[in-house]
């Protein structure tokens, strides 16, 4: 449910196919309406996309179901539902693509003289993609879409800003890992975004230990599954950096 965004991101999943005039039980419901609502919901999953379903053998069949992690029926789903791609040199396995917009930079720290030329290398697995340079400014907007490719055992995605030198060896400006748990389970989650009115579907929970500025959210809007975040960079005096990230199936 964290990973997912909370009760309300959850519960967005579990009764996205509610019959058109169902009515909840209500808080003054009996105990009786009550118990039967959460078992349609979560131990016969009545109101869960087909695709996402577990079914199990009828020995011990509820509680079987009802223990099934989250996470397992995604991936059960995703395995189901994805074409493989192989990397030929790693045989890698992918499951969709990521578009990365770096979109700018605030209060970036000074490497030369009075400025810097700063560039942003994003890392994902064994793939390094990088923007462009921008001379002399530490307020840099980049507004430049990145594309990498989105492997089964994927991680964390790598951020890291540098300033460009012609005569030495390049600056670090900061770095931030992105945690990418939370916009990839809510995308397979929803399955096909384009189905889906604009809503949100996960969260990624600013905490002590991650670089995030806030919260940041995985939405849908316009039939595309996306997510803004302001990162503090770290290991450095100063420095800030606005991205986009956008989920891709592989079928698109």
């Amino acid at each position: 449910m964290i990973e997912v965004g909370g009760n309300a991101s959850a519960n967005s999943i579990y009764e996205a196919y509610l019959p058109e005039g169902y009515t909840k039980p209500a808080s003054d419901a009996s105990h009786e309406q009550r118990e039967k609502f959460i078992r349609s919901k979560y131990e016969h999953q009545e109101f869960l996309k087909p695709s996402l379903r577990i079914v199990s053998g009828k020995s011990s069949s509820h509680k079987n179901s009802f223990k099934a992690s989250f996470s397992k029926r995604l991936m059960d789903s995703f395995r189901k539902s994805t074409s493989s791609s192989k990397n030929m040199e790693g045989m890698v396995e992918f499951i969709g693509m990521l578009k990365v917009k770096v979109i700018k930079g605030t209060d970036l720290a000074i490497r030369d003289m009075m400025t810097s030329d700063p560039y942003v290398i994003l890392k994902l697995g064994q793939q390094t993609v990088q923007t462009t340079i921008i001379k002399s400014n530490l307020n840099p907007v980049w507004n430049e879409e990145l594309m990498l490719s989105v492997p089964q055992e994927f991680g964390q995605l790598s951020l890291q800003v540098y300033d460009h030198d012609i005569f030495s060896a390049d600056d670090i400006m900061g770095e931030a890992d992105i945690d990418l748990q939370p916009l990839i389970t809510s995308a397979i989650a929803f399955g096909d975004a384009g189905m889906f009115d604009d809503m949100q579907i996960g969260k990624w929970l600013k905490s002590h230990d991650n670089a995030l500025i806030d919260d940041s959210t995985v939405n849908i809007i316009d039939g595309k599954v996306k997510q803004e975040m302001s990162l503090k960079l770290q290991n450095v005096e100063c420095g800030e950096l606005d991205l986009e990230l956008e989920w891709m199936p592989l079928d698109h």
